[in-house]
């Protein structure tokens, strides 16, 4: 795994993810939880894209769409942000794992 295309995905991930995790902290810190989902949405859209550019061309989509989600997720009410993080980590990986299981077996 931590070779060839493993290796390069986890490269691709991991900085985003990283980059999310801070800045988590940083905005709980300052109190600013509305930024809270759509920093995760985005981030962890860019993870997706960034590491699924060594993968099916279906990663990548899915990451672009949890980057709309998060930056939608920047000019919703703060109730709607639970919504949209069910939306994306439920629904789309949900969609998206349905879909790549059915056109790439698994």
């Amino acid at each position: 795994m931590l070779w060839g295309k493993g290796r390069r995905f986890l490269l691709g991930l991991l900085p985003p993810l990283f980059a999310g995790a801070v800045l988590t902290a940083v905005l709980y810190a300052a109190g600013n939880y509305q930024a809270i989902p759509g920093v995760w949405l985005l981030l962890y859209g860019a993870a997706e894209v960034t590491g699924g550019a060594y993968s099916i061309r279906l990663i990548p989509v899915m990451g672009i769409c949890f980057m709309l989600l998060g930056v939608a997720a920047f000019f919703v009410p703060l109730e709607w942000g639970n919504w949209l993080l069910a939306l994306g980590f439920g629904g789309l990986q949900i969609g998206f794992g349905i879909a790549i299981g059915l056109w790439h077996g698994g």
